[in-house]
């Protein structure tokens, strides 16, 4: 196999499934000519890598794990929009909004602020009769919200809710 580009197929077997849709979806991209979703998905391999080579030994990420890396390159695409737009670059905003909607088909569909407010609402219900009050409610709340709401709400949108129903 001279000139293959993959390592043997004994080592794909351990590639997580979502790290194995990415690297197919980008050999299509790069075949279609697809600039954008090419490069988007090249650099978000490079954070997965990253992230499997930071720490003391190198290790495969599971897909819960890539898909938290997949969030977290999202999240800096939709913070450097709002910075572009804020600094009147149109035209990089609307490019780091087209990278962060090719990242959100990677992930979960987000919930919609009534299915956040219901998980949370529940929450609020279960740590006050747990007996959590006043300002450690919200660490409480938080420990029941965020297994149920894992890679489907961001964190900042999360809290704010929380804090929402505490005060009201």
């Amino acid at each position: 196999m001279r000139g293959a580009r993959h390592s043997s197929p004994a080592t794909l077997v351990h590639m997580t499934t979502l790290k194995s849709k990415l690297h197919d979806d980008l050999t299509t991209a790069i075949k279609a000519r697809d600039e954008l979703r090419s490069s988007t998905i090249r650099l978000t391999l490079a954070a997965i890598s990253k992230e499997e080579v930071s720490g003391k030994t190198a290790r495969e990420l599971s897909d819960d794990e890539v898909q938290k890396v997949i969030a977290r390159e999202a999240k800096k695409r939709r913070e450097a929009a709002d910075a572009f737009a804020q600094g009147g670059r149109a035209e990089q905003a609307e490019r780091e909004r087209a990278e962060g909607a090719v990242l959100d088909g990677y992930l979960p569909q987000q919930l919609t602020d009534d299915e956040l407010t219901g998980i949370v609402t529940e929450a609020v219900a279960e740590a006050r009769a747990a007996g959590a009050e006043g300002p450690r409610a919200m660490g409480a709340v938080m420990k029941i919200v965020n297994p149920k709401v894992a890679g489907r709400a961001e964190g900042g949108r999360v809290a704010a809710a929380v804090k929402r129903l505490l005060a009201g």
